[in-house]
């Protein structure tokens, strides 16, 4: 009779258990919801069973029942920014969450340089500490995790940012986070899912790398690591699968070192995980990146060759990048300490393309075309519009000039409102003009708006492969 009575109690427990109502990670106190907008709310809940849910911002209480998988789903609208708000979930058992706003949420990802923080004494972040206290920034960082298949939840918890919870927390992310909410005097929220040393294969869907032949045989090609995952889709699966259901306003991207010596496929391959992210949030939302910054590899030409890929990313629709080639304190650190300048830029772009704010130019001048003329390599540019300047000297750094030989020799340089002049005695008919094309060029020539003009090159000539130059 005691067992049976056991048994009857032990079942009475497990059913209560399986009957009460589960959220996710991310639905939590604390949170930051996308202002105006349909936001999703979901968890889970015993089959059947109904689930209420009242927004203390409209006093509106909707109901949704859960699946024969023991999900539910359903989506709310969410006013113009502010709060704090509440909203309680009500089934076999009642959840309430409090101290929520509504702002704008971005998510910031990639390896390093967007994972580094005051873990890394980065000096910025250590001076920041102790001032960082804002009620109106939330920070939700997603730990280091994989998984062989999409997960539906991440172990995380959003925080109020001040002295304690920013530790450990992305510099560029924060930083971001901190001049988006001074800027638009709205509630921010940002996520931070980055891993330090990850390829970008990792951050795509396994099956969109390993189903296209030159993904994949550049993905066999990375070298494996006791520190990071180099497996396709790992950290997609365990740290932006999570985050999908979640309505957000952008992301912000800083990655590539890993993949420099497979650099040929990063524009494809940035072009499948976007996509991939975009299709999953259902949402074309911006994505901005930072170009990497220069430093010494050990292989001629593959941080030029990433940066070019970088740079022909921006084909794909909705996107921006921001150049740091004047950001950098040591081109042997492949972690340059500046992280506030590399955010205010990312911020910037957002501001004015997400925005639509007036916050001056934000892109850097881009090459558009080239016209020869005798024995000079005449250049135009886009973003430039009000001219050229050199910084740290008087002559123009970087700039190398060629003709059909395909011997590149540093080139005279003269800087026009409208373009740029380049030539060398040595050269007699021009054919190709490369500009901050190495691994380590930090070049001298900026937009009088103040932002450097990006590397490029005008041929399409073979470079120097890693393997040819070791």
């Amino acid at each position: 009779m005691k067992k049976m009575l056991a048994t009857f109690a032990l079942l009475f427990i497990l059913g209560k258990a399986f009957s009460d109502v589960r959220l996710p990670a991310l639905l939590a106190s604390d949170m930051v919801l996308q202002q105006k907008s349909a936001v999703s709310l979901w968890g889970w809940a015993s089959p059947g069973e109904t689930v209420y849910i009242t927004t203390s911002w409209d006093n509106h209480t909707d109901s949704v029942m859960a699946t024969s998988e023991a999900m539910w789903k359903l989506k709310v609208n969410t006013p113009a920014a502010g709060g704090p708000y509440t909203i309680t979930f009500r089934g076999a058992n009642t959840i309430k969450l409090e101290n929520i706003l509504i702002g704008e949420v971005w998510v910031c990802s990639g390896q390093s340089n967007m994972e580094w923080s005051s873990n890394q004494n980065l000096p910025q972040m250590m001076e920041e500490l102790p001032k960082s206290a804002n009620s109106n920034i939330r920070l939700f960082r997603v730990d280091r995790i994989t998984s062989a298949t999409p997960q539906d939840d991440v172990p995380a918890t959003w925080k109020v940012c001040g002295p304690e919870s920013l530790k450990g927390f992305s510099a560029v992310g924060y930083f971001f986070a901190k001049k988006l909410q001074q800027q638009l005097n709205i509630p921010v929220g940002i996520i931070s899912a980055a891993w330090g040393g990850t390829p970008a294969e990792v951050w795509t869907p396994a099956p969109l790398v390993t189903s296209n032949p030159e993904l994949k045989a550049a993905a066999e090609k990375i070298e494996h690591s006791m520190w990071w995952t180099v497996t396709p889709g790992a950290a997609y699966n365990a740290m932006i699968y999570p985050l999908t259901n979640y309505n957000i306003a952008g992301a912000i991207w800083y990655q590539g070192e890993s993949n420099t010596k497979t650099a040929a496929t990063y524009a494809q391959l940035l072009d499948t995980m976007v996509t991939s992210w975009r299709s999953k949030w259902n949402n074309d939302f911006p994505f901005y990146l930072v170009q990497i910054a220069p430093y010494h590899y050990d292989k001629q030409n593959i941080g030029a060759l990433l940066r070019e890929q970088q740079t022909n990313a921006l084909q794909i629709k909705n996107t921006g990048m921001v150049v740091i080639t004047d950001l950098v304190d040591n081109v042997k650190d492949i972690h340059p300490k500046n992280k506030i300048d590399v955010a205010a830029r990312l911020a910037n772009m957002a501001l004015s393309e997400t925005y639509h704010q007036s916050v001056g130019e934000v892109w850097s001048p881009m090459f558009k075309n080239m016209e020869i003329s005798k024995d000079k390599a005449v250049l135009y540019f886009d973003n430039a519009k009000n001219g050229f300047v050199i910084h740290n000297g008087t002559k123009a750094s970087d700039f190398m000039i060629a003709g059909e030989d395909k011997n590149f020799y540093p080139a005279d340089v003269k800087l026009e409102k409208d373009k740029i002049i380049v030539s060398s005695k040595q050269v007699k008919v021009p054919v190709a003009v490369r500009f901050g094309f190495s691994n380590m060029a930090t070049p001298n020539v900026f937009s009088k708006d103040g932002l450097p003009v990006a590397p490029f090159r005008t041929d399409n000539w073979p470079v120097p492969t890693p393997a040819e130059t070791e």
